[in-house]
């Protein structure tokens, strides 16, 4: 009789379950759900406002998601739950939270429910670019090694400027935690009874090192006398490594999510890691794009270097056996959500209503029809600030050649091309350190609705791109990794490399360079790199400088509010 495993997805705006059949490797049945608090990066459920370059989510909801996702899953397909022998997660990171030793989380608390830092720091709170860039400038003055494990800058969206952020402006929220923790490990904890933090968030967002562990004491003391144990006294040495089994799903979690207790749970891992065994890749030169509202770039090497600019290089990161690298670029899909939202003309939402088809649909059919070039625009893709190769949360957007005759979908097109050009500077930067870039595979949300988009970045990178056939992959990974915290014997696999031997597909259709296109997006590109180095190096800092007036002006117009 077959067996089944569960994986779940947590994404930046929902969650998604999967129900994979082990046996068939057939995607069973799919479910998502909405966060019920969503995204807070203007204000917490009680009013209270939030600052500038927050993003915060409520814990609670990751729990509460589970309640819908998976009884869902068990209900379309039919199956009995019995049949059901793995679970695995993975989650968008570094996702942090504060949390007491029983695991409730210090937004649960009465007293704490005012206070922001007693929340979910999202991956992509920018918050903490101040003690981001305090810790570089100190790790680089103590010649600190692992600061080349990460292209040489630690970012805000990580771990540790994250903690710090919340001792310097929340040191009693800092006191009351017990531990800090990744949202991944924590539903794990919630689920098993067992804290098993995992090696992929500890080794690309905490600075942790398989051979090294964390940094020294010296070191925390450096950036804050007050620092000096964090490790020991609010994280953890305890790591574990990816497909491990990380216990067995509780009675109290089983009752609550319809499932039976005992069932094997992995330790949690990151969604865009666990997409590359889900798309089939387990060796070196082919790089994986885990495109959504964000893009990660993961590629395997067998060597360990120094890349400018990558997130991070970790030994048995995303598979055993091979360094794992990340780099990615902080805004994607929502740079066109951005523009959709706040730029389309009403004649366009007219039409498309009229038609029946989405904004998105209407301009990308527009922008089908231009040629590469025929815009005269081009753009910078840092709305959200660089995350590779300069690992800049306060960098802003830009768009070059705008005149009187623009139009939105020339408008749209260029900021689709920007995101593609960003990608290229991340795998030529690759090429040019030694993890040569042969392949490209892509998955999410962004190649199953616009094949206009995937066809820019062939051109633009010059390379054929591989698409999976899953429209969930990220859960399918986490899928197959509950299916090795199984075992064989339980009708699981007994390692990540025979799992993705048999499970993962292939779209037959690949985007291919066309050569024409390649010509003209060479010459773009040039010029990209020209507006990156000016921009992004230090040359002209005129997109920090108008940041500082902003919040100059922000913070006067909210002291005036206040007196009023």
């Amino acid at each position: 009789m077959a067996k089944f495993s569960i994986g779940i997805d947590y994404g930046t705006e929902s969650a998604r379950a999967l129900l994979l059949n082990l046996e068939t490797a057939e995607e069973v049945a799919s479910s998502t759900m909405n966060y019920p608090h969503g995204v807070m990066d203007e204000k917490l459920p009680d009013g209270t406002v939030l600052p500038q370059d927050w993003a915060l989510e409520h814990p609670d909801d990751y729990i509460e998601v589970l309640k819908k996702i998976i009884p869902d899953v068990i209900n379309q397909s039919g199956i009995n739950k019995d049949d059901v022998v793995g679970i695995g997660i993975d989650f968008t990171a570094c996702t942090m939270l504060p949390i007491k030793k029983d695991g409730t989380p210090l937004c649960d608390l009465p007293e704490y429910k005012s206070n922001p830092h007693a929340y979910v720091k999202l991956w992509k709170h920018h918050a903490a670019q101040p003690e981001a860039n305090m810790l570089n400038k100190i790790a680089s003055l103590r010649g600190e090694d692992f600061l080349a494990r990460y292209g040489g800058k630690i970012s805000s969206e990580w771990l540790i400027p994250k903690i710090w952020q919340i001792l310097n402006e929340a040191p009693d929220v800092y006191e009351e935690a017990d531990k800090f923790i990744e949202a991944t490990d924590w539903v794990i904890l919630k689920l098993t009874g067992n804290e098993r933090r995992n090696s992929c968030t500890a080794g690309y967002k905490a600075i942790w090192h398989k051979r090294k562990g964390y940094p020294s004491k010296e070191f925390f003391k450096a950036l804050d006398e007050r620092l000096e144990n964090v490790v020991d006294e609010k994280l953890s040495r305890d790591i574990y490594p990816l497909g491990t089994k990380a216990g067995e799903l509780t009675e109290e979690m089983a009752e609550m999510i319809g499932l039976k207790p005992g069932i094997a749970v992995a330790v949690g891992n990151v969604d865009a890691h666990v997409s590359l065994p889900a798309v089939g890749v387990a060796s070196p030169g082919k790089m994986v794009m885990i495109m959504g509202t964000s893009i990660c770039h993961v590629v395997l090497g067998d060597k360990e270097v120094e890349v400018p600019g990558m997130c991070g290089v970790v030994e048995d990161g995303i598979v055993p056996g091979f360094y794992g690298y990340e780099a990615g670029q902080s805004a994607v899909g929502d740079i066109f959500a951005w523009f959709v939202d706040n730029c389309v003309p009403e004649e366009y939402r007219k039409e498309a209503k009229e038609r029946n088809i989405s904004i998105h649909e209407l301009l990308t059919e527009k922008a089908s029809k231009l040629k590469p070039g025929e815009s005269g625009l081009l753009a910078l893709d840092w709305l959200n600030g660089n995350r590779s190769v300069l690992v800049d949360a306060d960098l802003t957007g830009l768009i070059l050649g705008l005149t009187l005759r623009t139009k939105p979908e020339e408008i749209y097109r260029a900021l689709i091309e920007s995101t593609a050009y960003g990608t290229r500077m991340i795998i030529d930067t690759f090429n040019a350190y030694g993890i040569k870039i042969d392949e490209l595979y892509a998955c999410g949300g962004l190649p199953e609705k616009n094949p206009m988009l995937m066809q820019i970045y062939s051109d633009v990178t010059n390379l054929e791109i591989k698409v999976s056939k899953s429209n969930q992959t990220p859960a399918l990974g986490a899928a197959m990794f509950g299916a090795v915290a199984a075992g064989k014997e339980n009708g699981g696999f007994d390692s990540i490399f025979e799992a993705a031997k048999v499970i993962p597909k292939l779209k037959d259709k690949t985007f291919k360079p066309i050569s024409e296109n390649v010509e003209i997006y060479e010459k773009l590109f040039q010029e990209y790199k020209l507006l990156h180095d000016y921009f992004g190096r230090g040359a002209n800092d005129v997109m920090k400088r108008l940041k500082n007036i902003k919040e100059v002006v922000s913070d006067v117009r909210a002291t005036k509010t206040t007196c009023i």
